[in-house]
């Protein structure tokens, strides 16, 4: 027999309280609502329209009416349907011109300006000092090279690492691997950036 009496079990009853009836689930009403706002809609318009159409003196079959505004509600919820989500907030920055960041409003740049212009402070800015260059534009072409052969080939540096040297090459690898002394020249990165886009 088991220790525990049985004021214990109804005390337990008792603490867990009545038990409520399930709430209905919104997500089975949501389809019945649409469809009826949308028929309060159709009934609407229609009565605008015909009201208008014989205040003017035409009149039309009523079938024909209420087929038109019924193709009228159903392009306009198929073009809804079928909207492109809006963009997130940080799409809007990243393609965003820093003049207009700071409050000039500029003329809006593609997204090619954008990626090109997030590329060119950084490298300006690590021209002359290795510790920045290797903080800064290393670690960037490093994912840039990990995403080429993982699209690829399906591998990355920290996956495969062998695999990975042979697709980069010796001279990628190593520059990857053994963060340069001095920044590269100009020359130099366009070499490792010409070898980044045969991967």
């Amino acid at each position: 027999m088991s220790g525990t009496s049985i004021d214990d079990l109804l005390s337990g009853a008792e603490e867990r309280g009545p038990q409520r009836r399930p709430r209905r689930d919104p997500a089975r009403d949501r389809p019945l609502r649409l469809v009826l706002r949308n028929l309060a809609g159709v009934g609407a318009v229609l009565v605008v329209v015909v009201a208008g159409l014989r205040a003017v003196g035409l009149q039309v079959s009523l079938p024909v009416l209420v087929a038109g505004v019924l193709a009228l509600f159903l392009v306009r919820h198929v073009v809804r349907a079928l909207r492109p989500p809006p963009a997130s907030p940080a799409v809007h920055l990243a393609l965003s011109d820093p003049a207009e960041l700071r409050g000039n409003r500029g003329d809006q740049h593609d997204a090619l300006g954008a990626a090109i212009n997030s590329w060119e402070s950084p490298l300006d800015w690590a021209a002359t000092r290795a510790k920045r260059f290797n903080g800064t534009i290393l670690p960037r072409l490093g994912e840039l090279a990990d995403e080429r052969i993982r699209l690829r080939h399906g591998v990355t540096r920290g996956s495969d690492p062998a695999r990975a040297r042979v697709l980069l090459g010796d001279r990628l690898a190593t520059f990857l691997e053994h963060p340069p002394r001095r920044p590269p020249s100009p020359r130099e990165l366009a070499a490792i950036v010409a070898e980044l886009e045969k991967l």
